[in-house]
């Protein structure tokens, strides 16, 4: 297997005639290489632990027997859920993706016997759906007695075949092999043939069959596949049995965001992965088809979320009940929810964002979620879990949604199987193109080799970010090339902390960024964020940049009740919570006084490595007699994303910098 071959089946089969597209295009992550050490171990660990353990318990639960017994038309349904069927698509997803990066042959012969088993359990006219087919007269309680009878509520038989369809596409452009494709395509085709204007109507329940059709269409041309998911965005907000007076988002549809149509729609609302999954599939069919509605309405949804409903640390979703977006402004540390999948939805969704509208706000968010609030979700051990990621653990109050140590597994294990397909996927989001101007938005060393203006420019990248903020670029044409080098200045080294009033650095920094090409620092202009170096660049040629990374106290909008008179710490791309083990063994009492000043340390014998905060703070202890001190003491953070590695306790990411009131908690209540 080559392992340029994904890129050569992508020109191949999206040269038929495609009219309209994203305007920027993403350089395919089979033409990126890494050799860093922060996201390549991690990439390695998803192949070598993470994707083997999820199809072992893949197998362990039962979700393959489910398909073994489909294809019997015998047994009874032995896992919980009917998407459960969705694990393994994803896994294989993920495996074809890490193929396209490590050729492995056990790997691939694997997923071929896999591929045989849901083969033998689709029906003869494509349908695909172990909890109906293994005993139609006994399905599963979410799916009703008819199919698709129940899609707009629980089934999730469209939420099936659309992870099915991206995991055929990823396996054909991985490996070149048309048996799950053909799977997908005979699936696809029942589905266009059921759906649509003058056939059955439904908005799916829960989105991502419009992501999956639009990468069919992609990959086939097939016209159908394309009209199919628009039409499925257009069937939002068309249903009549909803209740449109009632606040309730499960009565009035706002759950399954479906409480009016797309267009009309001006707020992130509802179940916090399938509006992630509905808004990056409006942005790819308003990239197709010019749909410029769609485009002012995810515009606006995008506003809503980044102003009012994004945590500092990118997780989306605060609401547990529901796995929701809560109302502007709620976003609550002790309860909050944070779903991994949401932050894997939201990096898919502002992707799409920035190749609409090139500006670098969109790759901010992206970045803060992957650095933080997304790989905080997998163990380093790659084989455990953060089904939700916790804004603060406390011993005296334990919420029963949070969790203060990861799962090898879950009963609805959709995080650790999505995971398995985003960690492999990363170098996809670095670079991208528009006709003369090429973009550099992610900093990971590494190289990739593309075309600009009919000229091969290879482009090598040194660093040892996210830890220093030291960029070293080598600019080398085969020939001398003349293009726009594009630089994205992340808002946090232009003293932004987040692309929005949500939150904000206490104190302006002023460091402005420096940049040199072959040694001499140069004058640049500013456009969308990035950095533009027009040049009719040479071999060789060196660009380097110097972003502040001073830690940096980060304030919530006061409209954010729970982080009042609070703050979180910063350091470029990270961001800091303060963990038990460093901190005398409790981090809720902890003050940082405003005047406190701050260090950085990188330890590498500690979590695989990582940059630490050191300071002295104030903490608040209470002595025997009911008697109430404080005392100072060492301060010590740690990235946010590598908390739960050395057992269970108190984990904190706002810190009050006074005391204003104490909460007094009998005894009885320290032990729930």
């Amino acid at each position: 297997m080559k392992k340029n071959l994904l890129v050569l089946l992508m020109v191949a089969h999206v040269g038929w005639a495609q009219q309209k597209d994203y305007p920027i295009q993403a350089i395919p992550f089979t033409q990126v290489k890494f050799n860093d050490n922060f996201w390549l171990p991690r990439i390695k660990i998803n192949h070598t632990v993470t994707i083997p353990a999820s199809f072992e318990r893949c197998e362990n639960t039962g979700r393959v027997k489910n398909f073994e017994m489909a294809a019997a038309r015998s047994g009874a349904f032995c896992t919980v859920y009917p998407f459960d069927d969705t694990d393994i698509y994803k896994t294989i997803e993920g495996a074809s993706f890490s193929l396209s990066l490590f050729p492995d042959k056990k790997l691939e012969d694997y997923i071929d016997s896999l591929i045989v088993k849901v083969k033998n359990a689709q029906e003869p006219d494509g349908y695909l759906y172990t909890a109906r087919t293994i005993d139609p007269m006994a399905a599963h309680k979410w799916a009703g007695k008819e199919r698709w009878e129940k899609e707009r509520e629980a089934s999730h038989e469209l939420y099936n075949a659309g992870h099915l369809y991206e995991a055929a596409v990823a396996h054909h452009q991985a490996t070149g092999k048309r048996n799950l494709l053909d799977i997908a395509i005979k699936n696809a085709d029942l589905v266009c043939s059921v759906f649509g204007p003058g056939k059955k109507h439904v908005a799916p329940g829960h989105e991502v069959v419009e992501m999956g059709l639009v990468k069919l269409y992609r990959l086939t041309g097939k016209k159908e596949y394309l009209a199919t998911a628009k039409d499925f965005i257009e069937e939002r907000g068309r249903h009549t049995g909803y209740d449109a007076t009632s606040k309730d988002p499960f009565r009035n549809g706002a759950y399954w965001q479906d409480h009016k149509p797309v267009v009309e729609q001006n707020e992130a609302i509802g179940h916090a992965v399938r509006a992630g999954y509905l808004y990056a599939a409006v942005a790819d069919v308003a990239a197709l088809t010019g749909d410029e509605n769609y485009v002012k309405a995810i515009d606006t949804i995008w506003n809503n979320m980044v102003r009012k409903k994004i945590y500092v640390q990118g997780g989306i979703g605060a609401v547990g009940d529901g796995e929701r977006f809560g109302n502007n402004y709620e976003l609550p540390n002790a309860t909050a929810y944070n779903e991994t999948c949401a932050a894997i939805a939201n990096v898919y969704w502002n992707h799409r964002m920035f190749l609409l509208h090139g500006e670098s706000k969109y790759i901010d968010i992206l970045e803060k979620t992957l650095y933080n609030g997304l790989i905080s979700g997998v163990g380093m051990d790659g084989k455990s879990f953060f089904y939700t990621n916790a804004m603060e653990i406390r011993n005296s109050f334990q919420h029963n949604d949070m969790e203060a140590e990861r799962a090898g597994w879950f009963v609805c294990s959709c995080c650790p199987t999505n995971v398995t397909r985003l960690i492999p996927s990363i170098p996809g989001y670095v670079y991208a193109m528009k006709n003369d101007n090429f973009y550099v938005n992610l900093f990971v060393s590494g190289s990739t080799t593309v075309t600009v203006n009919k000229k091969t420019v290879q482009v090598e990248q040194k660093n040892n970010y996210p830890w220093e903020g030291k960029l070293n670029f080598t600019i080398s044409p085969q020939s001398p090339a003349v293009f726009n080098l594009l630089i994205r200045l992340p808002g946090w080294s232009q003293d932004q902390a987040m692309p929005s009033d949500l939150y904000s650095f206490q104190k302006k920094s002023g460091q402005p960024v420096e940049i040199k090409i072959n040694g001499k620092v140069v004058s640049y202009t500013v456009a969308n964020g990035y950095a533009v170096l027009p040049k009719t660049w040479k071999k060789g040629d060196v660009v380097e940049v110097n972003l502040p990374m001073d830690v940096r106290r980060v304030v919530a909008n006061q409209l954010v009740k729970d982080d009042l008179g609070k703050v979180a710490l910063q350091s470029g791309p990270i961001m800091y919570c303060a963990e038990w083990p460093d901190n005398f063994g409790k981090t809720s009492n902890v003050i940082l006084p405003e005047g406190a000043a701050f260090t950085t340390e990188f330890k590498s014998d500690l979590l695989n490595g990582v940059k630490v905060v050191k300071s002295e703070a104030i903490a608040i202890q209470v002595q025997s007699g009911n008697t109430v001190t404080t005392v100072r003491q060492p301060f010590m953070a740690i990235p946010y994303y590598a908390w739960a590695h050395r057992g269970k306790g108190e984990m904190t990411i706002w810190f009050p910098e006074r005391v204003t009131d104490i909460t007094i908690l009998s005894s009885q209540q320290e032990k729930k």
